[in-house]
């Protein structure tokens, strides 16, 4: 449930970067996806239109319509502000973290870390008792 404090936020959110209700077009679509008969039933997904920017969101994280409303309304927000301010979204940071974590070493650094570890397996092997024949 999304409460009427949140709901102020975010207009005054909107407001800061110049957005009105007027500049939107506002659609309720059938969601796509999991849900089963409520979701094909009913149209409860929301998709929004800031016609001066030309930016388009689309919503459906929840099953109820209200609650997709306020969601895309602050995903625009998020678009808007990242094009306006340059700033990088949460989500994008995240995206581009996992990225970093799931792309593969260069040849130099693979060589690097084996020949560490090489080096500290030549350790270990110095430290064993010495065996008496």
């Amino acid at each position: 449930m999304i409460t009427q404090e949140k709901w102020e936020k975010l207009h005054e959110r909107m407001e800061k970067l110049n957005i009105s209700e007027a500049d939107l077009s506002e659609q309720f679509i059938r969601a796509s996806g999991s849900g089963g008969q409520k979701v094909n039933k009913t149209s409860s997904c929301v998709q929004l239109r800031h016609a001066p920017s030309g930016v388009e969101v689309k919503c459906q994280s929840s099953r109820l319509q209200a609650s997709n409303r306020f969601f895309a309304r602050r995903d625009l927000c998020d678009k808007l502000e990242t094009q306006i301010l340059g700033i990088k979204s949460k989500k994008l940071q995240e995206q581009e973290k996992v990225r970093r974590q799931k792309r593969r070493r260069s040849r130099r650094a693979k060589n690097k870390m084996l020949d560490d570890k090489n080096k500290q397996s030549v350790k270990k092997t110095l430290r064993r008792p010495v065996k008496d024949d």
